[in-house]
């Protein structure tokens, strides 16, 4: 497995995987190509949108670092990292997650970011598991969203 920067035209596959998220529970956002293209790799506030390949070049996960900027829907503090984190369901368990966090930190120590934000749905037993893992803290709850913060400065 290896990591690099999603493109355009990875959009088309990408969606086909978050549709399936969908169809197993573990989404409800929307999932077609121009919302993928908008939202995920092509979005102003992007620092990286990253991909992990399996050998023969299909894409296991996607994670997405964005800028908090002014009135981000998710109240996070300008200036910090915002964090979200795709894997196609029949690669989960098998570190596309870690690999692709990897490329992130370094992103964001690159960019200058001193914390990233992840905010998860409260029933994503396994979103908030692997956030976890990855070393963030939870920070800010409500009844349905648990906010987690990394600090890249550690």
């Amino acid at each position: 497995m290896k990591t690099r920067q999603a493109v355009l035209a990875d959009a088309l596959e990408i969606s086909a995987f978050l549709e399936q998220l969908v169809f197993v529970g573990k989404r409800n956002l929307p999932s077609d190509p121009e919302f993928v293209r908008c939202n995920y790799i092509a979005h102003a506030d992007n620092i990286q949108c990253t991909v992990a390949v399996d050998n023969d070049g299909s894409i296991l996960g996607l994670q997405i670092l964005k800028i908090a900027s002014e009135g981000n829907i998710y109240g996070v503090d300008i200036g910090w990292g915002i964090i979200g984190t795709h894997v196609r369901p029949d690669a989960a368990r098998r570190g596309v997650g870690k690999a692709l966090f990897k490329a992130t930190h370094k992103a964001a120590v690159d960019a200058g970011i001193q914390k990233i934000d992840a905010t998860i749905g409260a029933s994503n037993p396994s979103g908030l598991s692997y956030y976890d893992a990855m070393g963030f803290n939870t920070y800010r709850m409500t009844s349905s969203k648990i906010s987690k913060c990394f600090d890249v400065r550690v």
